[in-house]
């Protein structure tokens, strides 16, 4: 966990959450992409909003993890009856409700703005803020997430995967998917749609800009892995390195970094998968890693 930014006093963190992002990126996650939409227009069956149930509970836990919150916001219209059940599950978690009405021409809400303006306000009226937690993954917070940077506080994402940016990843020191929250159960997710190779599908733009995830993200791990290891060793002139730097270096190359969405209880189980890669010593209590030579007889 980082540092606090004020000297003596633990970590104040701000929470600020796209409702209806997270919301209808999950149930689309679910249910197959658009299908919000699609579903909406002929009415939300019970069953299927039940399956896709964001657990806020879970996100707010994830974010107390970083230090004491001291200001919890929800955007949305809440007189809108998807909204109005999670009502409850928020009052209880002690969250301001922030209203927000959608405009006629287009039937959105506004909440990227809003939410945007509130947060710079906040870090200037709270000085003594550390962290800022975006729950969204809309591209439309880049510029949210640097501001909050450049203004000293360490800035994390929360986003549903496959409907989150990969660019406002790496624009935050910290990015997780949802599905990888403690506590999240596993659901069937639908696959997404086959692409045609037609011209006219060339020009589709995903909704929200959303960027996907690469087709083979172990692959992309093991390369991470491998480039933070050569930057260690060309750094600190070491020939072993503490697992937890490695780990370190790689969310700074790549927030969204998760060993735990790749499917490994802890980094020294991804490590020990990678032994073509790295060579991973275990005879201490403070493990150390390097990158694997061939001739080593360990």
């Amino acid at each position: 966990m980082p540092e606090s930014g004020v000297a003596g006093d633990s970590p104040r963190v701000a929470v600020y959450l796209d409702f209806d992002n997270i919301v209808i990126s999950r149930y689309d996650q679910v249910h197959g992409r658009n299908s919000f939409q699609k579903d909406k227009a002929r009415g939300l069956d019970d069953e299927k909003l039940a399956t896709a149930t964001v657990d806020l509970g879970a996100i707010i836990d994830f974010a107390s993890s970083f230090g004491t919150l001291v200001l919890t916001r929800a955007y949305a219209d809440w007189s809108a009856d998807l909204n109005a059940r999670y009502q409850g599950q928020l009052v209880g978690r002690a969250v301001d409700l922030v209203q927000l009405f959608p405009a006629a021409a287009y039937g959105k809400n506004g909440a990227d703005i809003r939410l945007a303006v509130d947060a710079v306000e906040d870090m200037f009226r709270l000085p003594d803020l550390t962290h800022v937690v975006i729950v969204g993954g809309d591209s439309d917070y880049i510029a949210l997430a640097q501001r909050c940077k450049r203004l000293g506080r360490y800035v994390v994402g929360i986003g549903v995967a496959g409907a989150s940016s990969r660019s406002l990843a790496s624009a935050c020191d910290e990015f997780v998917t949802y599905d990888a929250l403690p506590g999240i159960p596993t659901v069937a997710v639908a696959p997404p749609p086959a692409r045609k190779a037609t011209r006219r599908a060339k020009s589709t733009v995903p909704d929200d800009e959303a960027e996907p995830e690469p087709a083979d993200a172990q692959a992309a791990a093991t390369g991470l892995l491998e480039r933070a290891l050569r930057i260690g060793h060309e750094k600190d002139d070491a020939d072993w390195l503490h697992n937890s730097a490695v780990k370190a270096q790689m969310k700074r190359m790549d927030p969204s970094f998760s060993e735990k969405s790749l499917g490994f209880r802890s980094f020294s189980d991804f490590l020990r998968s990678r032994s073509d890669v790295a060579d991973l010593d275990e005879s201490s209590t403070t493990r150390m890693v390097r990158l694997h030579k061939e001739d080593d007889a360990s």
